[in-house]
């Protein structure tokens, strides 16, 4: 993890973030899930403090490692980064428009938030491996 300063202080605040897509539809394949991480790295240019480390997806949902500054609130960033995305998506395709047509956007109420720690390249590992299946076990002793 990186060391970051404002004008009147230094931090190394970095957050494990995940939301859900709304009635948890699995709908976050491959070529939409190019999309929303290009979505994501966009809004988060706007904002020179936030920074993503990592972010997957599984069919149903996302997690990101970012790291958020002191003077933005977590839940500021979440909404940002959700609300952008949904109007982002919904503008590039279709079905996602069709399925939610609604006003509330494409994401669950809500998001699961934790900060990362000394434990990052844990996390790190864990965001990487969303989306993969489980490989069958064997009983193969070598």
């Amino acid at each position: 993890m990186r060391i970051q300063s404002l004008s009147h202080c230094a931090y190394k605040h970095q957050y494990h973030i995940v939301w859900g897509t709304k009635h948890r539809r699995k709908w976050l394949k491959d070529y939409i899930k190019e999309e929303l991480i290009s979505s994501l790295f966009n809004t988060v240019k706007k904002y020179s403090t936030l920074h993503i480390e990592i972010i997957n997806t599984d069919q149903d949902h996302v997690h990101i490692q970012i790291e958020i500054p002191p003077n933005i609130t977590v839940s500021e960033a979440v909404q940002k980064l959700k609300s952008n995305s949904s109007i982002h998506l919904k503008k590039k395709f279709k079905f996602i428009r069709e399925m939610y047509l609604d006003w509330d956007g494409i994401w669950s109420v809500g998001y699961f938030s934790s900060t990362v720690g000394l434990n990052e390249e844990q996390v790190r590992r864990y965001i990487k491996w969303q989306g993969e299946k489980e490989k069958p076990q064997t009983n193969k002793l070598f």
